[in-house]
């Protein structure tokens, strides 16, 4: 009882100093929600966004990280309670609670991770959506590999992680219909050790290529000498993944945040799908530069990823959503 007595005190002094400061300087005021630490990349791609939008003068901004499923909705509720405008987090597993908690605060707008479609008046959702740049990176895997074996190590096989694994397959297939694939989750949205060692597992099967879709993948590449790609953040550049890392799947949620920031200053916001904002065509999502590998890459599958990519953000090419989970093929 003290602890949480401790918590609820600070959570809502931090609520307080932060409206005060945005009635001063006219700016609305968010609050993020993380059910992990902000060092795991996808809560990590969050609060680097409203940071930056923090940073430009546009919010006042506060978060709360390591929010356990059973702890979320008040800490939901406290925020909404204390003059919050925006609240942005993740609603997986908890949605009904989320929903019933959002519909009690009219006044606020929500923006939340969610498998499910907008609720009620002010609850919007977002999920990474960066399937295309997935296809695109499977492309330049199939075409790098010598054993016609790629290796997937994901967290778990739910739509966001499926979604991109298939992608990536197909991609890879378009270029190499020999291809083959070893499929692994490690239950588990952070724990680089056990991915490590699910990565090493797929090496000894045969793969030479690696799709790093969680950390720790990366560094058993490295020890076994293969190539790997990259996955929501720049693995290359940011985990280690120099002369590894060929290039990664990127994920940026500024054009989301900043439609939905916009949206809160206009009195506009509205519950809505933010989908297309985390695609391509909004610069929701790109591939990483090729680095050390750019004279790697054979120039006629870094002809065919650009033609591919102006085909995909002009509408004539669209990479198929596939949520279901995909399977080992060998």
């Amino acid at each position: 009882m003290k602890r949480f007595l401790t918590i609820a005190a600070v959570l809502c002094l931090a609520v307080t100093t932060l409206a005060g400061a945005a009635q001063a300087s006219g700016k609305i005021k968010v609050a993020g929600i993380y059910t992990q630490p902000i060092q795991q990349k996808w809560d990590a791609c969050l609060h680097k966004a409203l940071q930056k939008a923090a940073d430009a003068g546009e919010i006042e901004y506060v978060f709360s990280e390591k929010v356990s499923n059973t702890d979320y909705v008040r800490v939901m509720r406290e925020y909404s309670e204390n003059g919050v405008n925006l609240v942005v987090g993740e609603a997986f597993g908890i949605s009904r609670d989320v929903t019933k908690a959002a519909a009690d605060y009219p006044q606020v707008a929500y923006l939340m991770g969610d498998s499910f479609g907008p609720r009620g008046t002010n609850l919007a959702v977002f999920d990474n959506y960066i399937h295309e740049p997935c296809y695109l990176m499977g492309m330049i895997a199939g075409s790098m590999t010598k054993t016609n074996k790629i290796g997937m190590v994901g967290g778990y096989p739910i739509g966001e992680v499926n979604r991109l694994f298939h992608a990536f397959m197909a991609g890879a297939k378009s270029v190499n219909p020999a291809v083959e694939f070893k499929v692994s989750f490690i239950g588990s949205w952070y724990d680089p050790p056990k991915a490590k060692e699910f990565a090493f597992a797929q090496v000894e099967s045969g793969v030479d290529v690696l799709y790093a879709e969680r950390g720790g993948v990366v560094d058993a590449a490295r020890e076994k000498g293969i190539i790997a790609f990259g996955n929501v953040n720049d693995m290359n550049k940011e985990e280690n993944g120099r002369n590894v890392v060929v290039t990664s799947a990127l994920w940026h949620m500024e054009p989301a945040l900043n439609h939905a920031i916009e949206l809160v200053k206009k009195g506009e916001f509205k519950a809505e799908d933010y989908r297309e904002w985390t695609m391509m065509g909004k610069g929701g999502a790109s591939l990483a530069p090729y680095y050390e590998f750019d004279a790697t890459i054979p120039a006629d599958i870094k002809a065919k990823v650009e033609e591919t990519r102006a085909a995909i953000l002009s509408g004539s090419l669209v990479v198929e959503i596939n949520d279901s989970e995909p399977k080992s093929t060998f």
